[in-house]
């Protein structure tokens, strides 16, 4: 990113102070353009520490074509946002802050300290060095009748006016943090197209887990498994029973067909196997074994290995009559179905599906119904997985926006 050499006089206003908000704000700076940034929270950003929690990874190493296949259906839409300012890009651009980072084993890339609080306080520097004002605890509560902001603050409310406008006002989850979703009402009484926002990178319920299963496994890790969705491949990784259903990284991974199949049909199966690294055969042959006087619990431990949760969810989801066929039990042990009927809450989610259309905005990420408003970050309407990818298209969004911004007002002039 460089200095503009041509400042141009106009005034900007973003609303909300996330990724996408900041970096839409550096760009305009740079381009010589007043900046006024408001966020609802007493500090930015805080989504945004919040996944770092744990360790900060901030994109993915992955080879393009593969990165852009996260976004799924929406992967036309997100391909020149992350031509333009993909992995890499991002990746020199936290350098430049003074931030260095490394590539983990599964490809994740990450802060060498693993924080996003120094990176964030980098940023704002640069930002507020720049130029740019931030206000906090200043709300965006839409349009007054003359088309002027109306923004909640300490001092009451205010009417404001700006030459162009950017909406990054996150999405739906995690409403303590910021992004409750309410903007949704503004943008629709404006005749914005949008799609309803619902959980993703969520957990699942099933009907009802019996007792034992509550009290005895909830929060317990499924861990040396593989879960295939209808007939898909297995993946390997591992998840944790939860007291109304499932979650984790690989249910996350899934978590977008899995809610749309429940969304379409009312439920969604998905196909556990035990032991991936064994084949049925050689798990009916060590089941066929006598096992004398051995009740089947510590038969399935001494031949298999199973024990604990695995041999719950055993005989939580199979008939009673499995247990004595061993092709049966061994056929169940490498596909038991696992059936899920509803997302956990929106405000659970990591993240969310659904908001601003692609369809509603040009090329630059403006509004069509509502010229000089642009949107970007979570509140577009797009998805991916965990690693990387949803902090990635939100910096990239956000940039895109700012530039856009910037042409809008070049052509104002």
């Amino acid at each position: 990113m460089t200095q503009s050499t041509a400042p141009l006089p106009h005034h900007i206003a973003i609303i909300g102070g996330g990724p996408a908000g900041l970096m839409a704000a550096e760009v305009l700076s740079q381009a010589g353009v007043k900046v006024d940034l408001y966020d609802g929270m007493p500090s930015v950003g805080r989504k945004f520490l919040l996944a770092g929690v744990g360790g900060m990874n901030i994109t993915h190493s992955e080879a393009y074509p593969a990165f852009l296949s996260r976004y799924a259906e929406r992967a036309p839409q997100i391909a020149p946002l992350l031509r333009a300012f993909g992995a890499d890009a991002l990746c020199q651009w936290i350098h430049e802050l003074g931030i260095e980072t490394f590539v983990g084993s599964s490809g994740r890339v990450f802060p060498t300290d693993m924080k996003a609080a120094p990176l964030l306080r980098a940023w704002l520097k640069r930002l507020r060095e720049a130029g740019v004002v931030i206000h906090t605890r200043h709300r965006w509560l839409g349009w007054n009748a003359d088309g002027s902001l109306r923004i909640d603050s300490p001092e009451g409310e205010q009417s404001l006016r700006a030459d162009a406008v950017l909406l990054a006002l996150g999405g739906g989850s995690w409403s303590r943090l910021g992004s409750d979703g309410t903007w949704m009402l503004s943008l629709a009484q404006r005749g914005v197209a949008l799609a309803p926002l619902q959980p993703s990178n969520c957990g699942f319920e099933v009907q009802a887990w019996s007792e034992l299963m509550v009290s005895k496994f909830a929060g317990a890790p499924l861990k040396n498994i593989a879960i295939g969705l209808n007939h898909d491949v297995p993946r390997l990784s591992e998840c944790v029973i939860t007291a109304t259903g499932i979650e984790g990284s690989l249910i996350y991974a899934l978590s977008a067909p899995i809610r749309e199949a429940i969304n379409h049909t009312g439920s969604a199966t998905l196909h556990l196997d035990l032991l991936p690294g064994k084949p049925v055969d050689k798990i009916q042959a060590a089941l066929s074994k006598p096992r004398g006087s051995r009740s089947m619990a510590k038969h399935l431990h001494s031949q298999l290995g199973i024990d604990g949760v695995k041999a719950a969810l055993l005989r939580e989801l199979t008939p009673a009559e499995t247990f004595s066929d061993p092709l049966l039990l061994a056929n169940a042990i490498k596909a038991l179905p696992l059936t899920l009927v509803n997302t956990r809450p929106l405000d659970e989610a990591i993240s969310s599906a659904g908001g601003v259309t692609f369809e509603a905005m040009n090329e630059q990420l403006m509004l069509k119904q509502l010229p000089g408003v642009f949107c970007a970050g979570e509140m577009l309407d797009w998805e991916a997985p965990t690693g990387g990818y949803l902090l990635t298209a939100c910096f990239a969004s956000g940039r895109a926006a700012g530039l856009g911004m910037v042409e809008w007002l070049k052509r104002g002039m």
